[in-house]
């Protein structure tokens, strides 16, 4: 394996590299070498420690709420301390002039490991502002309707009620609960809410409450038959999932980089299909709303353009695992510790745990409790730190490891769970 204090003093050295090469320390080609000679698998313990030394990872807390945001490696982290140091240098020179010339090379990579164009990728915050932005933006009349889920993520409910409110569009929600076994079913009661009227049908491809993924590419097959516009939520899924957005046949794609990715915290990406860009206003007005140039989405000022060049140093790391290798270790994970917690009495999974229905997130309760309880008594003994969820019907403790967690967090949260069962 790798030496531990080569691997921890080549972290720190990144810090020091010229600015807008992106600091790796050599790890990066350090992991590759490994990668290339050994092919480590999901179950390598071995292996994933030395990535688990790459995160800064608090030793107090265990921290299984990477689906709300997950800390960034810490060579992402010295990324943006350098790129902090030198815009505080001399801000508008530095920023402007200097790392203002590294967004289209980051356009360029986001695009590639996406599988679009770079002509379609604008860089914002976090995957709010990025759907928002097509919810706002998109030419609707009074009388055309939206087909969402109650399952879909408050923030961009909120967008689209205000829609509703501001233009006299409707919206039609489809009738399931979740969890669902069944993705003829989903993708049936999608279909049945279509109409002559249906002009965007909403989709959260990993639904953020209990970890559940949505037959998406063939509910947007179904919807393209009828020329209704396809707006894909993505902030559990992209740099999670081993997919390209073209796949999913959807018209526009939102996400945060904050999460999956690891990026700095406050980054993400809006992804337009090219023929679209011109029919969709900008969030923030700039000087030609119809413009057919992405760039229009970017118009926001001053901007942390420390944490937009970080994002780069994320992808690298990112590149260096390997998508599918980190799907696969990461939904390892999940079941590693669900397959244990069914077992302890009182337990509801509220996630299916098929691989085609669920891959890092997964949510728990116990019949007779609330979740807040769950959640309240798993940090106080244990200190396992989740996301309380009481949504609809699912009333449980949201889990989301990540590829710096290791199997003793999980056995610390299954002898929680065993605790609180006892309550």
């Amino acid at each position: 394996m790798l030496n531990r204090r080569s691997f921890s003093s080549k972290l720190i050295s990144s810090a020091f590299l010229p600015f807008l090469k992106i600091p790796d320390g050599g790890f990066i080609k350090e992991i590759s070498d490994y990668i290339s000679s050994s092919n480590p698998s999901a179950g390598d313990e071995d292996f994933w420690a030395q990535i688990r030394m790459a995160y800064t990872a608090s030793q107090q807390i265990v921290n299984l709420n990477n689906g709300g945001v997950s800390p960034s490696p810490k060579v992402v982290q010295d990324a943006v301390e350098h790129y902090n140091k030198l815009a505080n240098d001399g801000p508008s020179y530095y920023m402007w002039r200097i790392m203002d010339q590294g967004r289209e090379p980051l356009r360029e990579s986001l695009a590639k490991f996406a599988g679009v164009s770079s002509e379609e990728i604008a860089i914002n915050r976090n995957a709010t502002e990025a759907i928002d932005t097509v919810i706002l933006g998109l030419p609707l009349q009074k009388g055309d309707q939206v087909v969402l889920s109650k399952y879909d993520y408050p923030n961009m409910l909120h967008a689209w009620r205000q829609r509703e409110v501001r233009d006299g569009i409707e919206l039609i929600y489809v009738d399931i609960d979740l969890p669902l076994a069944d993705n003829e079913l989903i993708i049936k009661k999608y279909i049945e809410k279509f109409t002559s009227r249906t002009k965007v049908v909403h989709l959260t491809h990993v639904v953020n409450w209990n970890g559940q993924i949505l037959p998406v590419r063939k509910i947007a097959n179904e919807a393209k038959k009828k020329g209704i516009k396809v707006l894909v939520d993505g902030a559990h899924s992209f740099a999670l999932l081993d997919f390209k957005i073209p796949e999913l046949n959807c018209d526009f794609y939102g996400t945060s980089l904050h999460k999956w990715l690891s990026a700095p915290i406050g980054s993400g990406m809006l992804w337009i299909k090219k023929e679209e860009i011109k029919n969709v206003f900008p969030l923030i007005p700039n000087g030609d709303p119809f413009s057919e140039n992405v760039r229009k989405y970017e118009n926001l000022g001053t901007r942390s353009f420390m944490i937009e060049q970080g994002i780069g140093t994320a992808l690298n790391f990112q590149h260096t695992i390997g998508n599918k290798r980190k799907e696969d270790r990461i939904r390892y994970l999940k079941d590693y510790w669900t397959k244990e917690a069914v077992k302890i009495p009182r337990v509801k999974m509220y996630t299916p745990l098929d691989a085609q229905y669920s891959c890092a997130i997964a949510n728990v309760g116990m019949e007779g409790m609330e979740a807040g309880v769950i959640e309240s008594k798993l940090f106080e003994k244990f200190k396992v730190h989740t996301s309380p969820t009481k949504w609809e019907k699912i009333n449980g403790a949201r889990v989301t490891p990540h590829v710096y967690t290791s199997l003793r967090d999980l056995d610390r949260l299954l002898e929680g769970l065993l605790y609180v069962s006892k309550l």
